[in-house]
């Protein structure tokens, strides 16, 4: 495994990071335990999860990956041996079962409690804003919506205060960001400078061979500002296996079970990349997914990797990206793709 800090800290986490969100619905508790046995094994020393999870998000649902991390710490005695990051969920009506308001003091406090009794820890290392309560382009919007820009804005000093008042609890040890926009990363870190708050120190935005968005903008704002990106969904949902080519639906597959999640990165301009990237990693004899997660590993705004499994071949195939070194040929061919097809999947 590969190691780096979180920026302007000294808590070491590994480039590969272990996400958690299928564990309570597409995954039993029994694999959440397996996936993190075997991750830590590895030397993955840095998991990721959020109240909001498993998705798709139901009322049924909620806190559920927690809680099985939780009983793992209880059952493992490993919470020492993790970096575990968690997130409170942004405000909306996507969330509503869970409360209203979105991101404000009280909700903030009342989210990091309920977090740390599902997870059974007295602390969190990262905590991370899931997304912001104005309307921005994620999850499937390409441009930004502009009526948005009517919408009151952040909140800035409100949240920062309080996440600064759990660091000095002992509740949380930093956090971060998630899918934000480089206005709305430079108002939080401009706020924490001149109120001499904590900055956040990762922002978690989806990044991938066939969505390279976070390079127009915010890979500039994580290098000059020192704030490292926690790359998601870096196979698109599954896509850039491959497993989805020519009109294929695997059984039990996220696309197949839930196909909304994935439409974003099934359009045409996205299949045809896959399939030149897929004729790319065969010419370099690695898999599809190792050369989709090695080409992230080596970038360097990246902090880590965050991947996902639902069964454990992928999960080992997943984490062996981290021994590939991709060749100035590969990625000279990768580069060739996205000035062709260039970031398909908002």
């Amino acid at each position: 495994m590969k190691y780096t800090k979180l920026p302007n800290t000294d808590i070491k986490v590994s480039k590969i990071c272990l996400g958690t969100m299928t564990w309570g619905n597409q995954n039993t508790q029994e694999d959440g335990f397996e996936q993190m046995d075997y991750a830590l094994e590895q030397g993955v020393n840095f998991f990721d999860t959020a109240e909001l999870y498993s998705v798709p998000a139901s009322p049924e649902t909620y806190g559920a990956t927690e809680k099985i991390i939780g009983n793992w710490f209880k059952k493992s005695g490993n919470r020492d041996k993790v970096v575990l990051a968690s997130k409170i969920a942004g405000g909306g009506d996507y969330t509503k079962h869970i409360r209203e308001g979105g991101l404000n003091k009280k909700n903030i406090k009342e989210a990091i409690e309920g977090s740390l009794k599902r997870l059974q820890t007295d602390y969190i290392d990262l905590y991370q804003l899931h997304w912001p309560n104005r309307g921005v382009n994620v999850f499937g919007t390409r441009d930004f919506p502009t009526d948005a820009a009517k919408d009151a804005t952040e909140n800035y000093l409100e949240i920062i205060q309080t996440l600064n008042d759990l660091i000095q609890e002992g509740k949380i040890r930093q956090y971060g960001l998630s899918n934000e926009t480089p206005w709305g990363t430079m108002k939080y870190l401009q706020t924490a400078a001149v109120n001499n708050l904590a900055r956040p120190v990762t922002i978690q935005n989806s990044y991938s061979m066939i969505h390279r968005g976070y390079e127009v903008g915010m890979s500039e704002v994580s290098l000059r500002e020192d704030i490292g990106l926690l790359a998601y969904s870096p196979l698109a949902q599954g896509v850039l296996s491959g497993k989805y080519l020519d009109g294929n639906k695997p059984e039990g597959a996220r696309g197949t079970l839930f196909p909304r999640f994935v439409a974003r990165y099934m359009g045409d301009g996205s299949l045809e990349a896959v399939k030149r990237y897929e004729a790319i990693a065969k010419k370099a004899g690695i898999t599809l997914s190792e050369m989709s997660l090695a080409f992230i590993n080596q970038l360097p705004f990246v902090t880590s990797n965050i991947i996902g499994a639902t069964k454990m071949n992928q999960l080992k195939e997943n984490i062996n990206s981290i021994n590939i070194d991709l060749s100035e040929e590969t990625l000279k061919e990768i580069e060739e793709v996205h000035k062709d097809i260039p970031n398909p999947a908002p």
